[in-house]
């Protein structure tokens, strides 16, 4: 037995063929022959698809978290605390990479 190359699918790709096993007309058996995939695969996309079907119709939330100015200007001061360490140390340092 031959195998067969390693696929991917892209989103539509795996998006109709979960639809399909959510309207429920054919077997996955079936839809597996239909569309060269395993059952199993196909059932995962359903899975994934059902779960992830509630953030489609959710308008009112953002999908990302926004992030913390806070803690980004925090971040921001201690880079910049540890380059001007890092320079001042730099220039004792006698030797061909030092700042001059």
């Amino acid at each position: 037995m031959t195998k067969r190359p390693r696929r991917n699918h892209g989103a539509v790709f795996k998006a109709k063929a979960a639809l399909e096993a959510i309207k429920g007309e054919q077997t996955l058996v079936e839809l597996s022959e239909r569309f060269q995939v395993h059952p199993n695969q196909i059932a995962e996309w359903k899975k994934v698809l059902l779960e992830k079907a509630p953030e489609v119709f959710d308008k009112g939330k953002s999908s990302q978290k926004e992030p913390d100015i806070k803690e980004l200007h925090a971040k921001i001061g201690q880079l910049a605390m540890e380059n001007d360490f890092l320079s001042v140390a730099l220039g004792r340092i006698d030797g061909p990479s030092a700042k001059k």
